[in-house]
Order: structure tokens, then C-alpha cells, then sequence
């Protein structure tokens, strides 16, 4: 079994590869204490070792104050020493960044796992605290991207600056037009969310057009990308899993 373990701004997700699929998924808020994240950690991989043999452990992070303490505690749980994803590994695909190292590792794995996938030219986009665009060639160079604020993210920002405005649930509501706060907000935050990918991706498609003949696939991952989808005809695959598919390939290509 691998373990794959994606340290995010909001959410650390953990997860186990069988050869097939993924599994026993934990979603660990990054928000928390330190010792309170490990804990949880401690507890999930307690559960999860009695029923399955790990062997191989990768971590994506984008949050390097949590990268040694997560790292010693799944190496002690484990007797692993986990392998961790950067810019400096065989990855498949080409950095054309001006600096590699300041690429998000979540970034790079996606962009692994999509061209891997999906072959090129492709636009990935995911949406977790930002929302990002990269673009890979079919030739698998990453040639830039876009980083906004995430839908969660945005919806944070508007109701703790705004005293009157309430914590709501992110639910597209039926219409843009609303009579009631809950509504409008959401409506405000999701369908504003929607146009501008849609925006967006529209910006994206012609400056990549000085690359390619083939119009790119458009694959969406992130917390909120099969709800997106749903509304969007320009999204061609949904892959919630795409960050941890990313840590899988890399180790392997590397291991």
C-alpha cells in the first residue's frame, strides 16, 4: 500500500493506494494546532495499519511549518522515511517557471498527473484555497498559470470583513436573483466563481493557441470541482484525486 499525504493551506488529505484505487480518504483541517494534527494523523494511521501493509509513503506540502512535524510522524508510525514531492525530481514534464522552486508543489503534481493521465495539451484546474490554471503542452512543458482566491476562500474574506453578513453554506442557489442574503451571497460567490473560470479559461485558450493547433483538455480537480462542473461545458474531466494521483506517479518514477 501506498500512503499518500497532501498538505494543503486549508486541509491536509491522507490516503491509501491499493495498486487500483484510492482509499480510507481522512481530510484533516490545517487550520488546527500543530499537536492536534498530529494527533489525528496518529490515530488514522493506528486504525489504518492494522488492516493494511504500507510501504512507501509521499507527501505533497505547501506548508513547510508542518512539513517536518507530519513528516516524523508518519516515519514513526510507519518506520518509513517519507518521500517528499519538489521541482528537483524526475517529473515526467518540463518547469518552465522563472523560478521552479516557488511552483506549488500541489501545482506540480497535478500538472504530473493530468499530462500523465490525459497526455497534452491540457489546462488543469484546481479548486482548493486558490484557485489555479496550469497549462502543459502536448510536448509536457508547464508553461505558466494562473493563481486567484479560492471559492471557499472568497466566501471567508466577504462574511468576516462584513459584520452583518452571516456564515452560510456553499450551495448554488436556482437563481442569480435573490431576495434574501443567504442567496444572493452565495449566488454572488458561486456563479461569480463559475464566470470566471469561464472568463478565465476563455484568456487561457487563446494565448495557448501560440503553442498549440489542438484546443487543451480542460480537467478540473479541488474540493469544489465536481460542483463547478456541473455548470460548466468547457470542464472535459472531473479528478478529485488528481494532487495524490500526482504524488503516486512522481515516487514511482523516482523510487
Amino acid at each position: 500500500m501506498f500512503l499518500a499525504v497532501d498538505i494543503g493551506n486549508t486541509h491536509t488529505v491522507i490516503a491509501l493506494w491499493n495498486g487500483k484505487e484510492w482509499s480510507q480518504e481522512k481530510r484533516i483541517s490545517t487550520t488546527l494546532p500543530t499537536p492536534e494534527i498530529e494527533k489525528e494523523i496518529h490515530h488514522w494511521l493506528k486504525s489504518q495499519c492494522g488492516e493494511a501493509q504500507i510501504d512507501s509513503v509521499g507527501i505533497s506540502s505547501v506548508v513547510p511549518a508542518l512539513t517536518s512535524s507530519i513528516s516524523a510522524v508518519l516515519e514513526k508510525e510507519t518506520g518509513l522515511r517519507p518521500f517528499l514531492i519538489s521541482a528537483n525530481l524526475d517529473l515526467g514534464i518540463k518547469i518552465n517557471y522563472e523560478n521552479p522552486q516557488a511552483l506549488g508543489v500541489d501545482r506540480i503534481c497535478s500538472s504530473v498527473a493530468g499530462y500523465i493521465k490525459y497526455g497534452g495539451p491540457i489546462i488543469v484546474i484546481d479548486f482548493g484555497t486558490a484557485t489555479t490554471y496550469n497549462c502543459i503542452t502536448s510536448g509536457g512543458d508547464f508553461i505558466g498559470g494562473v493563481i486567484g482566491a479560492g471559492i471557499e476562500t472568497s466566501m471567508l474574506s466577504l462574511t468576516q470583513r462584513a459584520a452583518q453578513l452571516p456564515q452560510i453554506p456553499l450551495e448554488l442557489p436556482a437563481t442569480v436573483l435573490n431576495t434574501n442574503t443567504i442567496a444572493s451571497i452565495q449566488a454572488g460567490i458561486l456563479y461569480g466563481a463559475i464566470d470566471a473560470m469561464e472568463g478565465m479559461l476563455g484568456r487561457l485558450l487563446k494565448e495557448m493557441a501560440r503553442y498549440e493547433e489542438a484546443a487543451p483538455k480542460v480537467i478540473a480537480t479541488g474540493g469544489f470541482s465536481s460542483l463547478i462542473s456541473n455548470y460548466s461545458k468547457s470542464i472535459h474531466h472531473v479528478e478529485p484525486m488528481l494532487v495524490l494521483d500526482g504524488i503516486r506517479i512522481i515516487y514511482e518514477r523516482n523510487a
